[in-house]
């Protein structure tokens, strides 16, 4: 193929967004977007667009927002634009009448070195785990859910302290730029998508949908668990604990294996500068928190409001 290709581009949040705006930024022709239907959000449910069509709107590009990607009307218009590929970032899954429509097929960013971390939330699940590195993979779309043939990966090392919504945003660069790759690799045809190896998959990490049940804290469990679990939820939903019957989200921990005095989950501070938890083998010193109905706050400003014994 000499020409650039026709792109429909799919895709929701702002994670999506950095490919959108690289595809562009190289030249390539996105002639539609298709995102989620604009939602009630804030405390006066007024509808609010998604990051993608706010983006899309700016650069003049024509958005499609179905309720249901398989009705015909939507299908017709999708078809309309004569797109050669779409490209699918943070978007839901797709029909086959949808993934199979353009004739270099459709292809997908996922947040992981694939077969690994399939699934909703593989940022969140692989630092909950304790995983030092990651990393971005686009693949063709086919039937089952991220199972299609590998194209391009790259792999991302994660910081021992880092935070979800901190590789979210190195990982989105680092995915816009191996989206722009795999496109061109498609024009030249120097790319073939190989198979996912799956040859014990006994071997696989999955990466469920984050559920309150994965956020509440046990503080039974060994620090190094709990401070991954802090960090693979920051920001968003947040990992929490209670407090005087309140909900208290703790989004920046440190922990401490060292033998302990207390029970755990009993709550230590010096009235001014810390404040920590007992654990299974030591302590979590919580750095950042929001006690619910509150702003997000240092331990230093939690503990001259609130004074815990």
């Amino acid at each position: 193929m000499n020409s650039y290709p026709r792109i429909v581009f799919l895709g929701t949040p702002d994670f999506a967004v950095a490919s959108l705006h690289t595809l562009l930024e190289n030249g390539f022709p996105v002639v539609a977007v298709v995102t989620a239907p604009d939602k009630p959000a804030g405390r006066g449910l007024q509808l609010t667009k998604s990051a993608i069509k706010r983006y899309a709107v700016q650069k003049d590009i024509p958005v499609l927002q179905p309720l249901k990607l398989k009705d015909p009307e939507f299908l017709e218009q999708l078809k309309s634009f004569q797109a050669d590929v779409q490209v699918v970032v943070a978007f839901r899954m797709l029909p086959e009448i949808v993934w199979a429509m353009p004739a270099l097929g459709t292809i997908n960013l996922h947040g992981s070195l694939l077969p690994q971390y399939r699934g909703a939330a593989p940022i969140n699940r692989a630092i909950m785990n304790g995983e030092t590195k990651t990393g971005v993979t686009t693949f063709k779309l086919q039937q089952e859910i991220d199972t299609g043939n590998i194209l391009l990966q790259e792999e991302i090392p994660i910081g021992p302290d880092e935070t979800a919504g901190e590789l979210h945003d190195r990982m989105k660069e680092v995915g816009a730029k191996l989206v722009v790759q795999t496109i061109r690799g498609l024009m030249d045809e120097t790319i073939q998508g190989k198979p996912q190896g799956e040859s014990d998959p006994s071997s696989l990490k999955m990466a469920p949908k984050i559920f309150t049940s994965d956020c509440e804290i046990n503080w039974t469990d060994p620090v190094s668990k709990i401070h991954n679990q802090i960090r693979g939820l920051a920001p968003f939903p947040g990992a929490f604990t209670t407090f005087r019957g309140k909900m208290l989200k703790i989004f920046r921990s440190r922990p401490e294996k060292i033998d302990r005095e207390g029970k755990p989950g009993e709550m230590q501070n010096d009235g001014k500068n810390w404040l920590r938890y007992s654990a299974s083998d030591g302590y979590i010193y919580i750095e950042e928190m929001q006690l619910e109905g509150k702003k997000k706050m240092l331990t230093s400003d939690f503990l001259r409001g609130y004074r815990p014994s």
